[in-house]
């Protein structure tokens, strides 16, 4: 069995939200007692992907605020996960596997590391995604 933590962390936009998402979601709660979801802001996502979200902020957070694996959703304005950190004293942080080796996340692990966080990856739903979503609406 894999460790369990205290207090995990997930953070992503949960826009046009899919089985993606709640498989991310659910495979996090199994690893933790108490899961914390930030919800990544309008501005945020339009500074860093430079396009706006299809569902706006309150709304996202709403939707996962209303999934019953998730014990409490925050509104971000950052990817700086130290930053989050400050506020939201988490134990691991979880994230598709997808993301593993790639730069950002290793200077994740490397900064999370400091404070005794652990970056977890879970399993990537393939096929799916809120940007393969956005062009089948087109």
């Amino acid at each position: 069995m894999a460790k369990k933590y205290k207090i995990g962390f997930t953070q992503g936009v949960y826009d046009m939200f899919h089985v993606g998402h709640l498989n991310l979601l659910i495979n996090a709660k199994k690893h933790c007692e108490k899961l914390i979801v930030g919800v990544n802001s309008d501005e945020l996502v339009l500074g860093y992907k430079g396009k706006e979200t299809v569902i706006k902020e309150s709304d996202r957070k709403y939707i996962v605020e209303n999934i019953k694996c998730v014990d409490e959703v925050i509104i971000v304005d950052t990817l700086d996960k130290s930053e989050i950190y400050k506020n939201v004293m988490f134990d691991a942080i979880f994230i598709g596997d997808d993301w593993k080796g790639s730069p950002r996340w290793i200077e994740t692990e490397k900064s999370m590391s400091q404070y005794g966080v652990d970056v977890v990856y879970l399993p990537y739903t393939h096929k799916i995604s809120s940007s393969i979503l956005r062009e089948f609406a087109k």
